[in-house]
């Protein structure tokens, strides 16, 4: 399939993604009730009419790509990390600790070690995972969801109890969170009278990082290869068990800087249901963005778009808010399906063609690259062939019928391009060999 062909066929089954997601959406819209013309007018349009929507949208956007990069690390590597929400959450408690305990130290220095602290806990809490992975054999989604409750109850006890914020326990408001952090440990705004912060610039040169790591390094390659076929890998060398709990270490700490960055950035204290569920929300950015950092970004950008006009939503058509959760599992679910479709080599050959005599960009090469699963070696056509010459009663082999069909076979092995009197050989002389 030539270029020109593989980009159409990729676009069209991309659109028809879309339509397929978009016609989800409305009917479940449809089913309680909603219109759903207004409902993502509302979704799309609202957020962008004023400087404060957008960059409230940039706000969501940060964290997100920040766990889509480390989930793109482990997924690449061939391990799926689904434990980003529990990642997030030890790594607030590490870095809140930080925060806490270390009031005293210059903003230079305390800002750094609270992100630090908190890509820290976020590693830590991935390596378990890894770790189990590797030496075990345990499934990573088991042992990634159950540490998500695990890391959810530390949560709440070190919220409730160590770093519970005094005036809490006196004014008796209901709602647990910490201190307020001294403004040495707070990322400055972007844009003055936003809430728009320096946690933005950070995750998009961790994308730039990331590209680098998994594109342009020894280690990220290993990490890739491991991810697509762990046996060849082990074969050529490749510590497969190690680079698991590498890209799990490297996952984890993203998850855990996304923390970081939202209780500096955004509410300058630990507070109760602080991640916002970015941590599966990353999950569908990810894959939303092909697990590339120049997909993740846009990704981000645009559920930043879909989590802030769930919220208006609720407001200006009465659409429950939970329902952008609805989205995201219709969106995962058609971006597996076209995925699947994209990579199938018999689907490309049969729509490429098609497509190729719409655009009239028809190639007379194979539209299935050689060397492709989908293309018969020819040790199995030359047994077809035998198998037909002998069910004829003929007896003739298939490299006779073969060289029949191309004009014969020279004394030195090679085709001769259909010339009967070409070389020394009986098929130049036109003559086969009982």
């Amino acid at each position: 399939m030539n270029r020109t062909v593989k980009t159409a066929y990729a676009a069209f089954v991309v659109t028809v993604a879309a339509l397929v997601a978009l016609a989800g959406g409305s009917l479940v819209l449809l089913a309680i009730g909603a219109d759903p013309i207004a409902t993502f007018k509302v979704i799309l349009t609202e957020p962008l009419k004023d400087l404060f929507g957008i960059t409230e949208i940039l706000v969501r956007a940060g964290p997100l790509i920040l766990v889509a990069l480390g989930i793109a690390v482990a997924f690449r590597s061939g391990i799926l990390n689904i434990g980003a929400e529990g990642q997030i959450q030890v790594g607030i408690i590490a870095a809140t600790a930080v925060a806490l305990y270390l009031p005293g130290l210059p903003k230079f220095a305390l800002l750094p070690l609270i992100l630090i602290a908190g890509a820290i806990g976020g590693a830590f809490w991935g390596g378990i995972a890894g770790l189990l992975k590797s030496r075990l054999g345990v499934n990573e989604i088991l042992s990634t969801v159950m540490l998500n409750y695990i890391a959810a109850q530390f949560y709440t006890f070190f919220l409730r109890g160590p770093f519970l914020d005094p005036a809490e326990m006196t004014m008796g408001s209901g709602t647990p969170q910490s201190m307020r952090f001294v403004k040495a440990a707070w990322l400055d705004r972007l844009i003055p009278g936003t809430r728009l912060h320096y946690g933005l610039a950070i995750a998009l040169v961790l994308a730039v990082f990331v590209y680098f790591l998994l594109w342009r390094t020894t280690a990220g390659f290993r990490m890739r290869a491991a991810g697509a076929e762990a046996k060849a890998a082990r074969y050529a060398g490749v510590h497969v068990e190690r680079y698991l709990v590498g890209a799990m270490l490297i996952s984890g700490a993203f998850a855990g800087l996304a923390g970081a960055v939202e209780i500096t950035g955004v509410h300058r204290r630990a507070i109760e249901g602080v991640s916002s569920g970015y941590g599966f929300s990353g999950i569908v950015v990810a894959l939303f963005g092909g697990l590339h950092p120049a997909g993740i970004v846009p990704a981000a950008a645009f559920f930043g778009l879909l989590l802030l006009g769930a919220d208006m939503t609720q407001r200006a058509v009465g659409v429950p808010a939970n329902m952008v959760l609805v989205l995201q599992g219709v969106i995962i679910l058609v971006i597996v399906a076209a995925r699947m479709v994209i990579d199938n080599p018999y689907l490309q050959e049969r729509i490429g063609r098609k497509l190729a005599g719409l655009f009239g960009a028809a190639s007379e090469a194979p539209l299935i690259p050689e060397g492709s699963a989908a293309r018969p070696s020819a040790a199995k056509a030359d047994a077809r062939a035998d198998a037909a010459v002998a069910f004829s009663g003929k007896g003739e082999s298939a490299a006779a019928v073969r060289a029949d069909e191309g004009g014969g076979v020279n004394s030195g092995g090679k085709a001769d391009d259909g010339n009967p009197d070409a070389g020394n050989g009986d098929a130049g002389n036109g003559e086969r060999r009982a």
